[in-house]
């Protein structure tokens, strides 16, 4: 039976040191989920340090499309996923979709997120059938002012009904806040 674990906070939070510590308890054969695509130096640097902070005998995926169809992969040849992040997985699912998000029709952006609860809902289904621990992590975008340009409003409601319906699948939640993790399912 597996084991979903979601872990959220703000931005420098350590989210991100919290699952990788709820993974290493675990002690075993650990598959870490790597969903960002290192576009410039500044995100290169981000993601050498993440990998850096590892256990070197983690194995890495690079993927956030149709990450369910590796999940029976990782059932057979792990015990421990994580995955970091949601929210990089998300903005990387809305501008490969084929719209310009910012100019897109209300049916258009309906269409985009119907896309990206699709790609979780499968995601979430896909583990649910494993024996895997699986800890997700994502950023908790919503919970400053509401952003005034109109791409990065969408971004955020996008992230936050996603965070809503991983959190809806997860056998615990946890709210990280200046590197103290809450438990709040």
């Amino acid at each position: 039976m597996s084991n979903i674990i979601l872990v959220t906070g703000g931005a420098r939070s350590g989210k991100s040191n919290f699952a990788e510590s709820l993974c290493i308890k675990q002690n075993n054969k650990t598959a870490y989920i790597a969903t960002s695509i290192p576009f410039d130096d500044e995100m290169k640097n981000r993601v050498k340090k993440h990998q850096e902070s590892r256990p070197k005998e983690w194995k890495t995926y690079e993927i956030y499309k149709d990450i369910y169809s590796i999940v029976e992969e990782l059932d057979n040849n792990h015990d421990t996923v994580i995955m970091d992040c949601v929210t990089l997985m998300v903005n990387n699912l809305m501008f490969t979709y084929g719209i310009e998000v910012d100019k897109a029709t209300s049916q258009e952006l309906d269409e985009l997120e119907e896309y990206i609860k699709e790609q979780i809902k499968k995601l979430m289904e896909a583990i649910k059938k494993t024996n895997l621990y699986f800890v997700i992590v994502s950023n908790e975008v919503g919970m400053g002012i509401v952003p005034e340009n109109k791409l990065s409003r969408i971004y955020a409601d996008f992230v936050g009904r996603a965070n809503q319906l991983i959190a809806k699948y997860s056998d615990e939640v946890y709210l990280v806040v200046s590197g103290i993790p809450m438990k709040v399912k």
